[in-house]
């Protein structure tokens, strides 16, 4: 079978390159963006600095945040949809662990399939497992931002630096500037 890989629900399946990245905008002036936010520890401050420096420096106009189901696994197609609808683009993560890195991708790759741009943000000692979901998903070459591992662990001030960081990577997936 070309290209076979393992899927974590138990079977096989062939890899494709079905998945379209949405539509990009020029910028992020005026929009809503929407985070997605795991309960892993940290995620929570880390994703509302990520959007309030997207309002402060990029122009965004507000965030409308999400709390996920279960951070192990990806969002309801409902919540997929959902969120789609009153979002401009999409901030998600952070993976920050195996599973939530799988499941965060994933989420990243709904929201593009929903025509929504999504920058997904993962810890680096994740991406073997990020790329092995983009793939299962059908988005092999998944484009994501990554943070130095582990985030869990930071304090608030360590948490601002770290978003800080992000910010720049996070722009450049949510648009064509």
């Amino acid at each position: 079978m070309p290209n076979a890989i393992l899927d974590p629900t138990g079977g096989t399946r062939t890899a494709r390159s079905s998945v379209r990245r949405a539509p990009r905008r020029d910028n992020l002036s005026g929009s809503t963006v929407g985070l997605l936010i795991n309960t892993k520890q940290n995620a929570l401050p880390f994703l509302e600095e990520v959007g309030r420096l997207l309002i402060e420096d990029y122009g965004a106009a507000g965030v409308k945040a999400q709390t996920k189901i279960n951070f192990a696994q990806p969002e309801p197609e409902e919540k997929v949809k959902e969120m789609a609808a009153g979002c401009d683009v999409i901030v998600t993560g952070i993976g920050d662990c195996g599973s939530c890195s799988a499941s965060a991708v994933a989420d990243g790759v709904a929201f593009e399939t929903a025509g929504r741009p999504a920058a997904v943000i993962c810890s680096d000692a994740f991406r073997a497992t990020a790329d092995a979901m983009a793939e299962l998903r059908g988005a092999p070459g998944y484009r994501y931002a990554t943070t130095p591992h582990p985030v869990a662990v930071l304090t608030p001030a360590q948490v601002k630096d770290r978003a800080a960081g992000v910010v720049a990577d996070v722009v450049a997936l949510l648009t064509d500037g």
